[in-house]
């Protein structure tokens, strides 16, 4: 209990640091853009692979389970139903909580055992608009953008496959794709991106920044990384599922 109560103290600490290390936008402006393009850039071509997936698998186990006694346009609202609440931001907030919390992770946690993170403290700078804040806004800015190519290729690749597999029509499709579409939708899937990146972000950097005992200390602060950022994207799913869609 004590060592939990003594993590939650450190963790508050380092988004209070982060806090305080906003005004050095001077410094971590240029940082974040930086860390914006590897983050989007690196990551987009397994975003829309897991995506083309994900709506392709959707739309032929809806094929599957269709009897003719469902209309056939009911096709094109599961498809895109489950596509834009759940499939598309969980799992590109789990692929992402692997690739770039491991990342992170790993980078701050070999910074740290070192030692360069206490250079840079000894020499009048701040680690967390150094190091923290640019990644962690990275996150924020780029993980919802990616949840919405998801969402669009992922709906995109269930109309093809649904073609495929069902003899539905573009215009069936269609028009089962809107006829219980609501416009909150999409805000959903953008909220839920935005609390994974957060997730991803702060966890990531807290687990590389508080790493110790060298080389073992860093595999186990990666292993953590991912492992908490996973647990607590599938918790915030549950959280925000029962606030928002009640």
């Amino acid at each position: 209990m004590l060592d939990a109560l003594a993590a939650v103290g450190r963790f508050a600490q380092l988004v209070a640091e982060m806090g305080r290390g906003l005004v050095e936008w001077r410094v971590w402006a240029p940082r974040t853009l930086d860390e914006c393009w590897k983050l989007g850039v690196g990551s987009l071509f397994i975003v829309l692979l897991i995506s083309s997936f994900a709506g392709a698998v959707t739309a032929l186990q809806a094929g599957y389970q269709f009897t003719g006694n469902i209309p056939i346009y009911v096709v094109g609202s599961l498809v895109t139903e489950s596509i834009v609440l759940e499939l598309g931001p969980v799992l590109v907030g789990l692929i992402l909580a692997g690739r770039i919390g491991a990342r992170y992770a790993a980078e701050l946690g070999t910074m740290r055992v070192t030692e360069q993170i206490d250079a840079l403290e000894s020499l009048g700078r701040a680690p967390s608009s150094h190091l923290l804040i640019p990644r962690v806004l990275a996150c924020l800015l780029m993980i919802p953008l990616l949840v919405i190519i998801a969402d669009v290729v992922g709906v995109l690749a269930g109309w093809l496959a649904a073609k495929q597999a069902l003899p539905i029509s573009d215009q069936d499709f269609a028009y089962g794709a809107r006829i219980y579409w609501r416009p909150f939708d999409a805000y959903y899937s953008v909220i839920k991106a935005f609390f994974f990146a957060g997730a991803i972000g702060l966890i990531s950097c807290y687990r590389g920044f508080t790493t110790q005992q060298g080389a073992e200390g860093v595999g186990r602060s990666t292993t953590g990384a991912v492992v908490t950022s996973s647990v607590v994207i599938l918790l915030l799913d549950t959280v925000l599922a029962k606030m928002l869609l009640n």
